[in-house]
């Protein structure tokens, strides 16, 4: 469970990559039901103006002693350089020897790298840096072709955007599919932007822009317990079912069926997680033939079953049953 969460920043720390920590870890959302985090913005010199490249310096209330024992360290991109302060690097280092989450947004994990922690790992970061971060790090595993990676206790992320991509995704992955929901409906942004989240995302998806097709997914997502087949759904928007297959990839960036099945499995969880229904009635709802195929589709994306993750992530209190 993430209660802390810790950000060093030095300078010429990225703005919008320190803003995303602070959007998802650093506000107070006790008005959704969300306990606050316990967060905290770190600097070597505490107190001190620490410069960007948008000319608006960031003062930080606490020195690095504050990560000691934070849940969470989560490191923003900044300017890469041949080295970074050896104290930020040793307070890296004994965050990681003790088990901390360490999460990285674009270049952050150079610095991540530079504290000897992205050994024998499969990483990411901002293209434009990949094959620069392989050169520097050649025992870490880095693949530019993914939206973030999670390693276990090490999630690296891609640039800008994907660092709220990863951090949703940590969300879920600590504190469930509720708390994550409920966090990307108040920034206004999805809450998992690709299925199948169970090592890494492995190809962004952009918004639609057709309005077609955002009326469609929005029936679809208000509609998941019914059978939905590709014929019956490029009749629906008057193409042709070649034409529909062609223009979904394009706006979604999966075929039809996979973008169904992931919504499908993101309301499984959300509730596996919520109520006590069995799994056969949760099935149901979520538009699978079966508890069988919803364990199988399930065990492909999350990685367990949905016995497992309800045992896992089921609320404490008493659980809701929805009318169905």
């Amino acid at each position: 469970m993430i209660r802390s969460v810790a950000v060093p920043l030095i300078d010429d720390f990225a703005m919008f990559e320190f803003g995303v920590v602070c959007e998802v870890f650093g506000l107070d959302r006790s008005y959704a039901g969300i306990e606050p985090f316990d967060f905290r913005v770190c600097a070597i010199e505490p107190g001190v103006p620490i410069p960007n490249p948008t000319g608006a310096p960031i003062i930080a209330p606490y020195g690095l002693e504050a990560m000691d024992d934070a849940d969470l360290i989560a490191v923003p991109a900044a300017r890469i350089r041949d080295e970074y302060p050896p104290e930020l690097i040793d307070a890296l280092r004994r965050a990681a020897d003790r088990g901390a989450i360490l999460l990285s947004v674009c270049s952050g994990a150079f610095i991540l790298g530079a504290a000897g922690l992205l050994d024998g790992r499969k990483v990411t970061t901002h293209w434009r840096y990949a094959d620069a971060l392989a050169r520097r790090f050649p025992a870490a595993d880095v693949d530019a072709d993914v939206l973030f990676v999670d390693d276990g206790n090490l999630i690296t992320s891609a640039g800008t955007s994907a660092g709220v991509d990863a951090s949703l995704h940590l969300v879920r992955r600590e504190l469930g599919s509720a708390t994550a929901n409920t966090i990307a409906r108040n920034m206004v942004v999805p809450p998992q932007r690709d299925g199948g989240q169970r090592q890494y995302i492995e190809r962004p998806v952009p918004d639609c822009t057709d309005d077609t097709f955002t009326e469609l997914l929005t029936h679809l997502t208000e509609n998941l317990d019914e059978n939905h087949t590709v014929s019956a759904l490029a009749e629906r928007v008057h193409m042709s079912t070649r034409s529909f297959s062609r223009r979904f990839v394009a706006e979604t960036g999966v075929s039809p069926m996979q973008w169904l099945t992931t919504q499908r499995i993101l309301h499984a969880r959300l509730l596996l997680e919520t109520t006590d229904l069995p799994v056969d009635e949760v099935a149901r709802q979520c538009g699978f033939a079966s508890a069988t195929l919803l364990r199988h589709h399930f065990d492909a994306e999350v990685g367990v079953a949905p016995t497992r993750y309800r045992a896992a992530f089921a609320r404490s209190e008493p659980a809701l049953t929805p009318a169905s």
